[in-house]
């Protein structure tokens, strides 16, 4: 019988109960209450709450643990109704041992017994030493248990003489030390481990846990972890996100989650925090974006996934499941080529889009290379306006194939949505494409955009053209580098990090400049209406991007009687398919 009620919870509402339970995962934040509500559990079990921790498992013990059935417990019983049985253990890997050696002596005695005519009932099942040996050189292939002389003896084939268990690496003593505690544990035991992924390499995780259940197909196994990578390991899993305990109440704020919706490690990775959330771009290790947005939003847990795309899923996935985890989630893709009406879209839907095409362009913006040129020693006037200058420059040289590109993300976008339409048979599709060039009318918003990018150039607007203007070469193109002091583009951004992480006024500094490209005060707050307060009058494309397209503006007119036209043609039967 797997079935039990859960602990009260801050709403009083009735807490759920677990059925047929056969893996259950303890997650949250530290400090959350995970470990209070692993033994009030163990409380609501007696008799069956079983506890183990590899952390403590191979040091002496200050108090052995009073809970009925517990190793402790086990060997005190054996202390006092075995006279042969070695009393001087003191710590629970100790004791594992001697009755291990103990239990496997008496089988022996057993079988010899029987051998000689007593009639001495002997089980023909593995005992649990056997069983033991077994699953050891199922982790370790090459290494053995021996025992000799009452005691147990470890070997490798590297060569080496066998070793006692006190010589073990820390994670052989947490393999031995599950395994053998594991086989000790009574029927139907609902199995507690604290920390089950302590002293162990993440290769040997999923085999020894997995075989170790199986070892145990009578028991519940409740995993008290703050390892997403071992969560999602359980196939059969129940999670539950506990996020706050209240003393005075004696209760907790949890969740049982619908863990199915989100696949990989992340939902289970950012509960681990009791922060907001923020998705970027990139990975941890390379990209700019986690190494600076982490330093920047330091309230956020910030959470890399790689593809914008990604990013915009991820974050309106994680709003759809804020019933389930009630964190705030945001996220923060470049601004790229994207049209206002875009960038709108997105910043209401609860992600952040700089006033720059991309994050490199952060570290042009005038604020921040004032903070840095006030932090290296130099003129700040001076380098701002040689920056500007080159910046400008370089622009004016690609402003036109700026606008190509411009126009081609603008063209793909609207494309996907007009294709995107029903069409009755391949003929009306055939005619809805030939038309295309005539709707989008490609030329005349490049000759839009090469006027408005020209305008910019006249016109010195240095933060419009950091706005529209995606170039990776820039910050080396810039100058800005060897004007603040430093040899390259890489070590003026690694000096900018490294800043943020000094703290200090320079670090405050740097962080109000950054957000200031987001549109956002220095507390994180933004001026930007939420989708609650703007009317859904966005056209959304198809596919995971969710982009809408360009508001129709002056085209409306236009694209009222084409439509117009279009019904009365189909009226009168002109379309034949």
């Amino acid at each position: 019988m797997r079935n039990f009620g859960l602990l009260p919870m801050i709403d009083g509402s009735k807490p759920p109960v677990l059925r047929d339970a056969r893996q259950i995962t303890l997650v949250g934040a530290n400090g959350a209450g995970k470990t209070r509500f692993m033994k009030a559990l163990m409380e609501r079990l007696p008799g069956r709450a079983y506890y183990l921790s590899a952390l403590s498992a191979s040091f002496p013990e200050k108090k052995p643990s009073q809970l009925p059935g517990s190793v402790d417990d086990l060997y005190a019983e054996r202390v006092r109704t075995k006279p042969y049985m070695r009393m001087d253990a003191v710590s629970e890997l100790d004791k594992l041992g001697y009755m291990l050696v103990i239990d496997e002596f008496e089988h022996l005695l057993q079988l010899k017994a029987r051998s000689l005519g007593g009639d001495v009932p002997v089980s023909d099942a593995p005992t649990r030493l056997d069983r033991l040996m077994a699953l050891w050189q199922r982790i370790f292939p090459g290494s053995e248990i021996l025992h000799e002389a009452g005691r147990l003896l470890f070997a490798n084939d590297s060569g080496d003489d066998p070793v006692t268990a006190l010589t073990l690496s820390q994670g052989e003593k947490a393999v031995f030390y599950y395994i053998a505690a594991t086989l000790y544990a009574m029927p139907g035991a609902v199995i507690f481990i604290d920390s089950p992924t302590l002293f162990l390499h993440t290769a040997i995780l999923n085999t020894l846990w997995n075989a170790i259940e199986e070892l145990r197909p009578d028991c519940t196994f409740v995993y008290n972890t703050v390892d997403p990578d071992f969560v999602n390991s359980r196939t059969d899993n129940v999670c539950i996100w506990i996020r706050s305990y209240d003393a005075g109440l004696k209760a907790w704020d949890y969740s049982v989650l619908d863990y199915a919706h989100i696949t990989d490690d992340l939902f289970v990775d950012i509960i681990g925090s009791r922060k907001p959330v923020l998705f970027v771009e990139g990975d941890a290790s390379h990209s700019i974006d986690a190494r600076l947005y982490t330093l920047v939003f330091s309230d956020f847990t910030v959470r890399p996934l790689g593809s914008c795309n990604k990013v915009i899923e991820t974050t309106r996935t994680f709003s759809d499941l804020k019933r389930l985890h009630h964190l705030d989630s945001h996220g923060i893709v470049d601004r790229d080529r994207r049209t206002d009406s875009e960038v709108g879209y997105l910043r209401r839907k609860n992600i952040f889009v700089p006033d720059v095409a991309e994050v490199e362009n952060i570290f042009l913006t005038e604020g921040v290379m004032r903070a840095m040129a006030r932090l290296r020693g130099k003129d700040a006037d001076r380098v701002v306006s040689r920056v500007k200058q080159n910046v400008i420059k370089q622009f004016s040289k690609q402003h036109a194939a700026q606008a190509l590109q411009h126009v081609r993300h603008q063209m793909k976008r609207s494309v996907e949505t007009k294709i995107d339409a029903r069409f009755t048979c391949i003929t009306a599709l055939e005619t809805h494409i030939r038309q295309l060039i005539d709707k989008l009318r490609p030329r005349e918003i490049y000759n839009s955009l090469l006027q408005e990018f020209r305008q910019m150039i006249d016109t010195r607007d240095y933060g419009g053209i950091l706005r529209v203007f995606n170039h990776k070469p820039m910050l080396t193109d810039s100058a800005v580098a060897p004007l603040l002091g430093y040899e390259t583009a890489e070590q003026y951004i690694g000096g900018v990090i490294a800043a943020l992480k000094r703290g200090g006024p320079a670090a405050r500094e740097l962080r109000l400049a950054i957000k200031n490209c987001f549109g956002l005060d220095m507390d994180g707050h933004s001026p930007l209406p939420s989708d609650d307060n703007v009317k859904k009058q966005d056209a959304t494309a198809p596919g995971t991007a969710g982009f809408p397209f360009a508001p129709k503006r002056e085209y409306e007119p236009r694209y009222k009687k084409n439509r117009k036209n279009r019904a009365g043609k189909r009226k009168n039967g002109a379309t034949k398919c």
